[in-house]
């Protein structure tokens, strides 16, 4: 199966942040992040529960807001622009752990929504488009059933597949898998496999080590707020040089 690749990006750092920092009353959920990615990048973010992942990774589409710092998005900086947001959001789409389909319509109805909502296409350019994607996720034959009729990996690649039906630049995963039973895993896995081989440009949070071992172009650990390491997969694993790296693989690794 081979996935048509995304709309080109002129910027060489398709995702700029500095110093970011967020709080959530008293509590300080990111501590001055700082991270670069470029175009085609895939970068995997792992670490313990609480460490700013998910926030960190939510604020880059401003489904949470950064007090502090700078997020800029293909060359748009994230600010209280409502314009910039839109903009943003329209490069960029997540997928989550909960697959956050609406139970009442259809699958083919789910991912057609959005583009006919908001990129204004007809109905059947948007149910083109949404086929090729049900095609290469692999399901084309669940296209008018109900969520509640598919599988848990089944309703988490129509949830990729409606993402990338927006035809977004940037793929943002939010441990897709972990609501999943384990035979399910796999399938999803092998869809992010796939676009990440087509040159997507995606920040994965995720816990699968094997995928990140064998697709990320860095592996990053998040702890406590902070960025503590960052290196390509084959040094990270082999050769973590912090010590809260080390044990948290150590942990994860050896259960």
């Amino acid at each position: 199966m081979t996935m048509e690749g995304p709309t080109q990006s002129f910027v060489d750092e398709l995702i700029i942040c500095e110093n970011v920092h967020k709080w959530f009353g008293e509590f300080e959920a990111l501590r001055g992040v700082n991270l670069r990615v470029k175009p085609g990048e895939v970068i995997v973010i792992i670490g313990p529960s609480g460490s700013g992942k998910s926030t960190f990774i939510r604020c880059i589409n401003r489904l949470e807001e950064h007090q502090e710092g700078r997020i800029i998005v293909d060359g748009i900086e994230l600010s209280h622009d409502l314009r910039n947001i839109q903009e943003i959001r329209r490069e960029v789409g997540m997928v989550f752990q909960q697959f956050n389909l609406f139970p009442h319509l259809t699958v083919l109805d789910n991912i057609t929504l959005a583009p006919i909502n908001v990129r204004k296409w007809t109905r059947d350019h948007a149910e083109e488009i949404a086929m090729t994607w049900l095609t290469r996720v692999g399901i084309p034959e669940q296209a008018n059933k109900y969520p509640g009729q598919l599988s848990g990996g089944q309703q988490q690649r129509v949830a990729i597949a409606r993402t990338l039906t927006m035809q977004p630049k940037i793929l943002l995963f939010d441990e897709p898998t972990s609501a999943l039973d384990p035979e399910m895993i796999s399938e999803v896995l092998d869809v992010m496999r796939d676009l990440a081989r087509a040159g997507y440009t995606i920040l994965a949070v995720t816990h699968e080590m094997g995928f990140a071992r064998e697709v990320a172009d860095r592996v990053i650990f998040f702890d406590a707020g902070q960025v503590v390491e960052s290196s390509k997969p084959e040094e990270f694993f082999t050769n973590p040089k912090e010590e809260r790296t080390q044990l948290f693989l150590n942990q994860i690794l050896h259960h």
